[in-house]
């Protein structure tokens, strides 16, 4: 198999030499390792020519790197082990040469291609805050996770460049509090009318066939559709009978979130086009919603949607689609955990903005959680033990839900926190009813230890302009030489160029240098602010230029 990185689409194609030594090249004058190399490249490549077909991947899945990440990747996620029993603690019990023996009969059965995936362990898992409701997941074995691990390190960034910027989820430096941000400043402009949608079964009715021509836009190595395929078509063993797939993706790999953006973009794409006539998408993997100015706005958004949902073997839920009005708090929404509502300002009456809370159901989990682990059987252990198990349940909600308006929510938890530890001191000590005057008082779950979600809430955080702006000129390769104002930090992309601004010795704290902080100040001129923006603009999202317009302004 050739070792060519991609396939030239000009005439005059480069020399395998030079195809090779491109990763290496990116390495060096990037600092960054070959594995972030090869990604860069496979990225640059994709973006530069939105037509070209990668042709030669196959061979890059056995790569050293590339299988060690993916085994760090797996490793880190911990999860069950499949129908083969084999566990990452029995890898890891044997220390690094069992893992590299491992890795190494992995990549030598993918060289030979006689690697066959095995059928998935079918579990069926509860959803949170819907109790006696499962959902059905399929667990590959330890093998097949690892090496769907480096497919996805080998093909996201081919396809990260043609995703759209309203998709959200499993993407790289993406997340739900950006999606959030994204729906409240929608909502804030006058985007009052709101289709809250839902695919039903989507990770399970995924036509395959439509999945696989998306893929073959971008990937033509017949190796590396193979493996694909054999991925989507393998079958599933629940209680000891084995069941064909024909439809969708093996939700619970480590690949499905890939294949779910890449079936989903069609989505992406056909509301982009309708743009002008619905309103603005914010996605999540299969959760999204279509922020519209109108009601017919957003009616149309949800016959754009089911016109292109047919196309991949897709419905919407009849029941859990529908059209909310946020006018003046008329109506909420919940996503991604979040209820979403408009609230009058206490500082501007009349004036409504969205806020956004912890929803009904990410309350009655937490409750859940805090009952289970306080429950009455655990009487024969310490307090200082109870507190050690709940504290971490605590801190890792606490931490997706602080941002926003969540102060009232998190006040409701920890009394409730506090009334069941004390209700199981009560039964550790044999006292009865629940002293909170005399002794569970407010000092002693203080002296507890337990973790106190009050005073924890934060601003929706919002991306360090300027530190995104930086990562996306190295990346582009954009000349640009500027220091930060209002600090004292002097930054200098990598690459050749002239500065925009001159050298300075002296800081904020000590502004006696060769150049004083106020005259270096005096320099970020009109100008040079406006370069700034328009570079900025250029290559970051559209949720931060309001911040990069703002810091431009402050300046």
């Amino acid at each position: 198999m050739s070792k060519r990185l991609d396939q030239p689409t000009d005439d005059n194609a480069r020399s395998d030499h030079y195809a090779r030594t491109r990763v290496r090249e990116v390495a060096l004058n990037e600092g960054i390792s070959d594995l972030q190399a090869l990604q860069r490249v496979l990225y640059r490549s994709a973006k530069q020519d939105q037509t070209r077909r990668f042709h030669a991947l196959y061979d890059k899945l056995t790569r050293s790197d590339v299988m060690w990440q993916a085994w760090v990747n797996v490793a880190t996620n911990q999860g069950a082990p499949g129908i083969d029993e084999i566990s990452i603690d029995d890898i890891k019990a044997g220390g690094m040469e069992a893992i590299m023996s491992f890795l190494d009969t992995l990549a030598k059965q993918v060289r030979a291609q006689t690697y066959r995936p095995q059928p998935l362990r079918r579990v069926n898992i509860p959803k949170a805050g819907q109790p006696g409701v499962t959902r059905p997941l399929g667990i590959p074995t330890l093998a097949d996770r690892v090496l769907m691990a480096a497919a996805k390190l080998i093909l996201e960034p081919i396809f990260e460049a043609d995703f759209s910027a309203v998709s959200f989820g499993f993407r790289p430096k993406r997340n739900a509090h950006d999606a959030l941000e994204a729906i409240r400043q929608s909502a804030n402009s006058g985007a009052q009318w709101v289709l809250d949608a839902d695919i039903k079964s989507c990770f399970d009715e995924i036509d395959q066939g439509a999945l696989m021509e998306l893929i073959e836009r971008r990937v033509s190595d017949r190796a590396m559709l193979k493996l694909l395929k054999s991925w989507l078509r393998v079958g599933v063993i629940e209680s000891v009978v084995y069941s064909d797939i024909k439809s969708g993706t093996p939700q619970g790999s480590p690949i499905s979130p890939l294949l779910c953006n890449i079936a989903l973009s069609v989505l992406d794409e056909e509301l982009a086009k309708a743009r002008y006539k619905t309103g603005k998408a914010v996605r999540y993997a299969d959760d999204w919603v279509v922020l519209c100015g109108t009601r017919k706005r957003a009616e149309t958004a949800r016959s754009v949607a089911e016109t292109a949902l047919v196309r991949l073997g897709l419905r919407l839920h009849p029941d859990k689609t529908r059209i909310v009005n946020l006018t003046r708090g008329a109506e909420g929404f919940d996503f991604l955990g979040f209820h979403n509502h408009m609230c009058e300002s206490v500082k501007w009456p009349s004036h409504y903005y969205l806020q956004k809370w912890p929803s009904d159901r990410a309350m009655a989990s937490i409750r859940a959680n805090v009952k289970e682990k306080t429950d009455r059987r655990y009487v024969g252990l310490s307090l200082d033990t109870v507190v050690d198990g709940l504290n971490p349940i605590l801190r890792g909600w606490s931490q997706y839900f602080r941002y926003g308006n969540s102060s009232k929510k998190f006040n409701t938890i920890n009394s409730y926190v506090h009334e069941r530890m004390a209700i199981l001191a009560s039964n550790k000590y044999g006292l009865h009813g629940r002293n909170w005057d005399t002794r569970f008082n407010y000092q002693w779950i203080t002296n507890l230890g337990i973790y106190r979600l009050t005073g924890t809430v934060r601003r929706t955080p919002v991306p360090d302009a300027l530190q995104k702006l930086l990562e996306m000129v190295n990346h582009n390769g954009v000349h640009m030489s500027f220091l930060v104002p209002g600090t004292k930090t002097s930054v200098t992309p990598r690459g050749q160029g002239r500065a925009l601004c001159p050298n300075f010795s002296g800081s904020e704290d000590n502004p006696e240098g060769s150049r004083g902080y106020s005259s270096l100040l005096a320099e970020w001129n009109i100008e040079l602010r406006r370069t700034f923006v328009r570079v900025a603009l250029c290559f970051m999202p559209p949720t931060d230029h309001r911040s990069v317009r703002r810091l431009a302004r402050k300046s």
